[in-house]
């Protein structure tokens, strides 16, 4: 009944991407740009692979700038992040972690952002979220689907959580990155496929400690489970709404029950920078960075799409 009640919506949502690709006049920068996106709402760990791209560039000696739209921050830019003068809710968390792999625009207004980058001897435009934005002409287009989930029910948003009808977007992929195990259904697309696993940074103590642990990102479970993998012993687990405002009240309860449980908190980079410098204290990080299975095959698809020597 409800979904029949909002399919009307559904079908709303869907027209007005499609009409946003087909009238679209995408702007084409002096920088090539390499385009991330997904289909589907939440996240699916874009925001690690963006940063991975960026690395591979930096070591070919090229020269990548990352642009964002810096979702739910307060600054519209075009601006630079500065990792030190700009805080999560200037800039949005995404952009605070892109920010750690290199020189990051905040721009909502794509086009302006990708001038700001060309003023900057930019080579290449890392863009993180930009897949159901057509304001910038792209080289490269890769989507990033979560292998486990896949594409939930099929269905555009808000019956489902597809941004747009799947066989549209996979017609627009140059490559397609599944991240996780599993394999879900690509009807139609006959491109590459990569596969990457998130995988932590240098957490081996963590085996055998306690641990209450907390996040606000897309998929929470995810996170804990990650924990448990690395032999942890989950006492408690909170979970957030994806991007949520901290209250000093809720980061005071997590520590308290921390203490109680003679217990380690922790918690992922994505939420870390959200939270007041004051609030940092006695929290732990859970670092994590894309790995493609096959790196090598990755960056030859990259240079031959982007026809570098």
């Amino acid at each position: 009944m409800v979904h029949a009640i909002l399919t009307p919506a559904s079908w709303a949502f869907a027209a007005v991407t499609r009409w946003k690709r087909i009238y679209a006049s995408p702007y084409r920068p002096r920088a090539k740009v390499v385009c991330l996106g997904n289909l589907t709402s939440g996240g699916t760990g874009k925001t690690p692979i963006a940063m991975a791209i960026a690395n591979m560039l930096r070591a070919k000696s090229l020269r990548p700038t990352l642009l964002t739209r810096g979702y739910r921050g307060r600054l519209r830019g075009p601006i630079i992040v500065d990792v030190m003068a700009h805080t999560a809710s200037d800039t949005g968390d995404e952009a605070k972690l892109l920010a750690a792999a290199g020189r990051t625009i905040v721009a909502r207004n794509r086009r302006r952002g990708a001038v700001l980058a060309d003023s900057l001897e930019t080579d290449i435009i890392v863009m993180d979220d930009g897949y159901q934005n057509f304001t910038l002409k792209k080289d490269v287009a890769i989507l990033v689907v979560d292998a486990e989930t896949g594409f939930g029910n099929g269905r555009v948003l808000p019956v489902g959580p597809l941004r747009e009808p799947i066989s549209e977007g996979l017609a627009r992929a140059d490559a397609v990155v599944l991240v996780g195990e599993g394999t879900p259904k690509l009807p139609g697309y006959a491109g590459p496929v990569f596969r990457v696993k998130l995988v932590p940074k240098g957490v081996q103590e963590l085996a055998g400690k306690k641990l209450v642990a907390f996040a606000g990102i897309g998929r929470p479970e995810k996170f804990f489970a990650t924990l448990k993998g690395l032999g942890a012993e989950l006492v408690a687990t909170n979970a957030f709404p994806d991007h949520h405002n901290f209250r000093m009240s809720e980061i005071a309860a997590l520590k308290k029950k921390a203490k109680h449980e003679d217990a380690m908190l922790i918690t992922t980079e994505k939420d870390f920078v959200r939270l007041a410098a004051q609030e940092r204290e006695g929290i732990r990080i859970l670092p994590i960075q894309a790995q493609f299975e096959s790196q090598d095959a990755f960056e030859q698809f990259l240079r031959a799409k982007l026809q570098l020597a």
